[in-house]
Parts: C-alpha cells; sequence; structure tokens
C-alpha cells in the first residue's frame, strides 16, 4: 500500500466528470489496484476513487512541460484509467508533503462478535435458555440439503429444529421451512416442530414463521454469555 499526502487537483471523467480544486489531500494506492482520494473529514468515505481493474501511470512534470504552462505548478501527474468502462482519474501533484509504501500482506478478515456460529454454539452450551426440560441433541444436524444448526428435544420429548440467524429475515424462515419437510419424512424424528432465533426479527419474518406454526424466539447474545443479568435490569 502506497500513502501520499500532497497538495493536489483531481479530475474524473467517465458517467459524469467532477473536479476536486487544488487542496491537500490523502492518496491511497491498494496492492488490488485500486485509487482511493481521501480529504481531512467525512468520515470513512473518499472524495473519489477508482476501483480495480484498473491501471495507474505516474508521471513526473518536464522542464519543457513547466515552461509552456508556468502558472499550472504540478509536479507530478497520475492517470488512472479503469479497464472495462474506460472512466479516467486523473491527479495533478503540485507538492508532495510526505510518501511512504508498506507492506501489509494478507489479510485474516473480519472476526465479528455475535455471529450466526457464536449464537449457535451460546445456545447449544444454554439448550435450557429455551425452558426446563430442554435437551439438545446435536449442532449441524446433517441433512441432504444441509445442516440444521440445533437439533433438540423439548420437555415432552419431542423433536424441535432450530435456525438460527443474527438478524432474522424471511430468507432464514424459508430455509427452516425446507429442512422441516425433510426432517418429518424421517419417522424416527417426526413430527419435528421449528424454532426461528434470531438477536433481532423482521415483523415480516415473524408473520410468515408464525403461519407456517414456526416459533420465534429472540436471542439475547449478552444474556448467553453471561454478561447481561436480564433479571437484574430495571428496563
Amino acid at each position: 500500500m502506497r500513502l501520499v499526502v500532497a497538495r493536489c487537483a483531481v479530475d474524473y471523467t467517465g458517467r459524469l466528470t467532477a473536479h476536486l480544486p487544488l487542496a491537500p489531500r490523502l492518496l491511497i494506492v491498494k496492492a488490488d489496484g485500486s485509487v482511493l482520494v481521501h480529504s481531512d473529514g467525512g468520515s470513512y468515505k473518499p472524495l473519489n476513487w477508482m476501483s480495480p481493474p484498473c491501471t495507474l501511470r505516474t508521471q513526473a512534470r518536464s522542464p519543457e512541460e513547466a515552461a509552456l504552462d508556468p502558472d499550472d505548478a504540478w509536479v507530478e501527474e497520475w492517470d488512472v484509467v479503469h479497464a472495462k468502462s474506460g472512466d479516467r482519474l486523473r491527479v495533478r501533484l503540485h507538492e508532495i508533503l510526505e510518501d511512504s509504501s508498506h507492506e501489509l500482506g494478507i489479510d485474516p478478515g473480519l472476526q465479528k462478535d455475535g455471529v450466526e456460529a457464536h449464537l449457535q454454539a451460546l445456545l447449544a452450551e444454554n439448550i435450557e435458555t429455551l425452558g426446563a426440560g430442554w435437551s439438545l441433541v446435536r449442532r449441524e444436524y446433517g441433512t441432504a440439503i444441509g445442516p440444521v444448526d440445533i437439533l433438540a428435544r423439548d420437555p415432552d420429548g419431542a423433536a424441535v429444529a432450530i435456525e438460527i440467524k443474527r438478524r432474522g429475515e424471511i430468507d432464514g424462515v424459508e430455509q427452516l421451512t425446507r429442512y422441516l419437510e425433510l426432517l418429518n419424512r424421517d419417522p424416527l424424528l417426526a413430527p419435528v416442530r421449528g424454532i426461528f432465533a434470531a438477536q433481532a426479527i423482521k415483523p415480516q419474518a415473524k408473520v410468515l414463521a408464525v403461519d407456517r406454526g414456526i416459533t420465534c424466539v429472540t436471542l439475547d447474545y449478552d444474556a448467553l454469555r453471561g454478561i447481561d443479568d436480564a433479571e437484574s435490569r430495571l428496563f
């Protein structure tokens, strides 16, 4: 990754045209070829950018060019062209304040707290969250169309398939419906009912779940981790 702080002017041409007048900015050139132009405000969003695939060509200004146009005192020009659309980003650097390059290597990716795998593990460890007398049969219970997050048994011994999402939407209800149709063909399990569990469930998903006889359960991630004691809260 190359980081350049410079006084620069930027022109974009393509589906539209845009111009950034001369000002100090941060220019980022990433290993994937993308080029981003940032100001010192505006949160994370760049003022302009070019996403890959694109090519970057740089050239220093020659004395002859400077003599032809002494009023436009740029010292280096970046020409960024998108390989497919032909869109062009031209950056003229008038003064380079900082210029550094860093090898970051392969990023391991964002590891989110509270993702579905964590919720699944926590609910399996605390299956009694669903009520007294519940028992865990298996996590990732295999079927011909994919694994059911949790297969459990309620206090009466009936099989229950549990689908877990961070945010419960209609697609999740449809997925659980398909699992239930398949599981209920197994005479050793049938009848199997379903629970759709998530940290938040959209109203439309709740309506569809209830219509199909599926119970909706809202999961409290902190309570499952033992951080938040719901009984000690005032509200």
